[in-house]
């Protein structure tokens, strides 16, 4: 089978590939270290306010939202070349995905008014509040409380791994407002202004980069929140939680597929290029038959999102894509070691620079590359939650 799009389809990319080579920012200008996943350098506001003017930033949206009304097989394209370039559209990933498609959905029109455009043109920046100490996968566990007072509610409790929020204007936050409901009952989700007082954040250093920090403790103390800055209905936040995940994951496995294609490839680079003392990983059988394995898993992977996707622009269920984070996320996890492991002590040279982009960096050792290729098996919902998940809403397994 060769799998091909039709006519019109492919005169889309020409035209978005066009605009690519005629407008990309500068290797120059994307070689900037960005602090985090909400900090926004000047070259990335600008490259994400041409985008939304152009009807590139979300195809499928209306072009008064930056987007020109493409199909869902379009945006399938567009995010394949995205992905194919490795130039992000927005560095604020949660504010334009998860946030932004969440504040359409559930906020008032005052809220879309005041936030929505503001984000898309890159003029604010956003953290997602969610995981708390003892709150990670289970989010219904959350215990950050929101009293309400006349017209503010009153904010304390701690959020953690908060990527951005030290850079972050607003905080899509999570809280517990009926402590008496069941835990899926009693959670609402207010907009936070990070400049509120009462307001701290803590960057917690990154292992693998210690002069990075993306992630956050986050703490509130007796922060006041008006009490039009509630998101949807009171106590019915759950719903909003479900849906702000959906967002993020509507098109991932094109990422997640594309990556796997591009780290394969990168992994093949280096097998043929000659290590210290002049041996060559593509002399080794047994890695040779680690790169074939994974090759054949990853154009499964692909081929199965393909299928998914096929279900879902006809309006049907697709659990496909409920498998295709966990085993492409353990699949990057299990490559980067074993490629590490081949290298010897060059696995672990952080001068080298044949480690594909796993993490945020492309320039570290395999070593690091794998530890850092863990955070896809956590973020967005941990590999033995997503197993759960499969198992109880996809086969229908007991949970017990």
């Amino acid at each position: 089978m060769r799998l091909h799009y039709d006519e019109e389809t492919e005169r889309f990319r020409a035209e978005l590939r066009a605009f690519f080579e005629a407008n990309l920012p500068s290797p120059e200008e994307r070689t900037e270290r960005v602090r985090s996943s909400a900090h926004i350098p000047e070259w990335a506001r600008r490259w994400q306010r041409l985008l939304f003017d152009s009807g590139w930033l979300v195809p499928g949206w209306p072009p008064e939202l930056g987007g020109r009304s493409a199909t869902p097989v379009q945006q399938m394209v567009y995010f394949e070349e995205l992905v194919r370039l490795g130039v992000p559209r927005s560095c604020n990933p949660q504010g334009l995905s998860i946030i932004t498609p969440s504040i359409l959905d559930f906020g008032t029109e005052e809220q879309k008014e005041r936030y929505v455009l503001p984000t898309l043109r890159a003029e604010i920046s956003w953290c997602l509040g969610m995981s708390e100490p003892n709150a990670g996968s289970d989010l219904a566990g959350l215990r950050t409380r929101a009293e309400l007072h006349g017209d503010r509610f009153v904010v304390n409790g701690q959020k953690v791994w908060t990527s951005g929020a030290h850079d972050a204007d607003f905080c899509f936050c999570f809280v517990r407002t009926d402590p008496q409901a069941a835990k899926h009952a009693g959670i609402s989700v207010l907009i936070i202004d990070m400049g509120t007082a009462g307001v701290e954040t803590r960057p917690l250093a990154d292992l693998t980069d210690p002069e990075h920090a993306d992630f956050n403790e986050v703490f509130f103390s007796d922060v006041e929140v008006p009490v039009e800055n509630l998101v949807g209905e009171l106590h019915h936040g759950w719903a909003i939680a479900g849906g702000s995940l959906a967002h993020e994951r509507g098109m991932l496995w094109i990422a997640e597929s594309t990556g796997l294609e591009r780290i394969i490839q990168r992994v093949v680079d280096t097998a043929r290029d000659p290590l210290p003392g002049g041996r060559r990983l593509a002399d080794d059988v047994l890695l040779r038959d680690t790169v074939a394995r994974a090759y054949v898993q990853a154009q499964a992977l692909k081929l199965l999102g393909y299928r998914g996707f096929a279900k879902f622009a006809k309006g049907q269920k697709s659990p496909e894509h409920s498998v295709l984070k966990l085993l492409g996320s353990e699949l990057r996890r299990n490559l980067a070691l074993d490629v590490g492991e081949a290298m010897g002590p060059a696995g672990i040279d952080t001068d080298r620079d044949d480690a594909p982009a796993i993490g945020r960096r492309d320039d570290q050792a395999w070593l690091m590359q794998w530890l850092q290729s863990f955070s896809g098996t956590i973020a967005g919902g941990t590999s033995e939650i997503q197993r759960n998940i499969i198992a109880e809403r996809v086969l229908g397994l007991p949970r017990r």
